[in-house]
């Protein structure tokens, strides 16, 4: 077991100061991810929130030296998905529930680990009284070793502030309580520019046949947009999605 360091010890510290303390939780959870990278090796990592409906679904990702949002492959991932949602706070590398062997021949894997460079991982599954709230993944790239316990072990000290943090907020309504701008929200949950301009569109009480003509998109391609925008703002219809964005900037 790894012996940590007096100056571990103090960004420990300082990282579980910042949980409690960062009111912005995107922010908290951004400068949670630069901060574990000085405690625990690893290339690339997302953080996730659970939807605040209730759903079996991920949203509002922040990344770590990788942009590209990959909650509808986390709906393919069979094999681990109960744990996932199980109401459970979990650390696990993922060669822990599959064999390597298995685990490159699965769809997963090809869609994400191999486009990325990425071999190993490390999942922590963040859960309050039974419900789910978010989960962090660490990613290392081809060529290097496997985490080990000692990872596991530091990250077992803070998990449990973690979902704290998570699960206050989602009660509170913080995650989606409270209005926000398009803008804003297009920023805060990684909306491409189609998306933040439908979702606008949206707002100013347009109709989808008038947002096809105008952007000179099918009907189809519109519905997967705001599909999109619902998944990435944890939202499941129209309705729901004006309680959360002004419909002004201002």
């Amino acid at each position: 077991m790894r012996t940590l360091e007096t100056n571990d010890w103090i960004l420990l510290n300082s990282i579980i100061y910042k949980i409690y303390t960062l009111e912005d939780v995107d922010d908290m959870r951004m400068q949670f991810l630069e901060h574990m990278k000085m405690l625990i090796d690893y290339d690339s990592a997302d953080f996730y929130l659970a939807s605040p409906t209730g759903e079996e679904k991920l949203v509002s990702p922040i990344y770590y030296n990788c942009d590209e949002d990959m909650s509808d492959a986390y709906e393919e991932l069979d094999y681990s998905r109960g744990i996932l949602y199980s109401g459970k706070n979990l650390i696990y590398r993922e060669t822990d529930i599959i064999s390597d062997e298995k685990r490159v021949e699965t769809d997963y894997y090809k869609k994400v680990y191999k486009p990325n460079n990425w071999h190993y991982s490390l999942q922590l599954v963040l859960a309050m009284k039974k419900e789910f709230v978010g989960v962090v993944t660490l990613y290392r790239t081809i060529g290097k070793d496997d985490f080990l316990y000692d990872d596991i072990f530091i990250l077992d000290l803070i998990k449990d502030h973690l979902a704290y943090r998570l699960y206050q907020n989602k009660k509170s309504g913080d995650i989606s309580g409270v209005k926000i701008t398009v803008s804003a929200a297009a920023e805060k949950y990684n909306l491409t520019k189609r998306e933040k301009t439908i979702l606008k569109m949206l707002m100013d009480g347009d109709n989808n046949d008038y947002i096809c003509r105008e952007l000179y998109i099918t009907e189809n391609t519109l519905k997967k947009h705001i599909l999109n925008i619902y998944r990435k703002l944890g939202v499941r219809k129209r309705v729901e999605l004006f309680k959360m964005i002004k419909e002004k900037e201002s």
